[in-house]
């Protein structure tokens, strides 16, 4: 409307100077339709993203990268003991260096876990707590510090009362769902979400109280089908781990897959024992076969006589005698 009014104007003008005035008037016009210079707006421009530049760890120095590698042939030549000090000297040197914090951590929660005695298990476990706390600090959603947290708090709540272990494996969830979510390459980290899903998920009656009345409720991610799925992809990232094999054997038992279990267990007899520890496990695999196998039995025969159609014979690993050799590495 204020367009329409100032070219009227312009017209009276017109009308009024004459084609003499007429270049005036038009000037005039152009002038009127012409906004104020208060009334241009500028065209939008869109912000520009500034790169957040990172900066990048420095770069471990000659000495360190030197104790680095022997720390890790150690461990891979299953000394642990002789590694975690080879990391404890670099923790000397470099008090935060992330990699040396979170080894440290799970090689003190291991060599803790040998101890029958409770006051050396507490030692190690309290020294991996520590060393699992400050790798948690340096990277908060690191997935190697969640699962060092998570593995010092899972053995930890062995030695604790009944309500304490509660609010561990309640304390416990979050750091081990990060761990596999940042690093599902560690076939560990999948090892301790099972076994913690899988506990949670069979709590008693007195555990669920008390989680629900003291605890604000039973931490959610316990299930028994979720447990195995993860103990399977730890055995898929790790198939010769013998201690994979025993864990999701027992698991099946449970879950009264008696074939399944006599299968994993079948194969677990053709894997290698390179430490003490695997020989125990190896030796627990053995002693749980046999009732399985004769319970199995049982109910063919069951079948049969109910004149339902067996189910085929589960194949024995074709050198099966080779595995009831125990045999040993170096270490012991």
């Amino acid at each position: 409307m204020l367009v329409l009014f100032r070219w009227w104007s312009c017209l009276l003008l017109v009308a009024r100077w004459g084609y003499g005035g007429l270049g005036r008037a038009l000037l005039l016009c152009v002038l009127a339709v012409l906004p104020a210079a208060g009334q241009i707006r500028p065209l939008p421009t869109k912000p520009v993203a500034l790169p957040v530049l990172v900066a990048a760890p420095p770069a471990d120095p000659p000495a360190v990268r030197v104790k680095l590698f022997q720390a890790a042939a150690l461990a891979n030549s299953f000394k642990d003991s002789e590694a975690l000090a080879v990391y404890q000297e670099i923790l000397k040197e470099v008090p935060t260096h992330y990699l040396a914090l979170w080894q440290a951590a799970v090689l003190s929660v291991k060599i803790g876990a040998r101890y029958s005695d409770e006051t050396r298990k507490s030692a190690y476990f309290d020294l991996g707590r520590q060393y699992a706390d400050r790798a948690l600090l340096l990277r908060p959603e690191g997935g190697e510090s969640n699962y060092a947290v998570a593995l010092a708090l899972f053995n930890e709540a062995t030695l604790y009362r009944a309500g304490a272990r509660l609010r561990a494996f309640s304390d416990l969830r979050s750091h081990v769902y990060l761990a596999t979510e940042r690093r599902p390459d560690l076939p560990e980290a999948w090892q301790l979400r099972g076994r913690w899903q899988y506990r949670v998920a069979h709590y008693n009656i007195i555990e669920r109280l008390y989680s629900k009345i003291v605890l604000g409720g039973v931490p959610p991610g316990g299930d028994s089908k979720e447990a195995m799925a993860d103990l399977e992809k730890a055995r898929e990232l790790a198939p010769k781990n013998l201690q994979f094999c025993y864990d999701l054997a027992r698991m099946y038992v449970y879950q009264g897959r008696r074939r399944r279990a006599i299968a994993l267990l079948r194969e677990a007899e053709r894997l290698p024992t390179f430490t003490s520890e695997d020989l125990v496990v190896s030796r627990l695999c053995r002693k749980m076969l046999p009732p399985l196998v004769r319970a199995d039995a049982r109910r063919q025969k069951r079948r049969a006589r109910e004149g339902k159609k067996p189910k085929p014979a589960i194949l024995a690993p074709a050198d099966s005698s080779r595995a009831r050799r125990d045999t040993l590495s170096r270490k012991q």
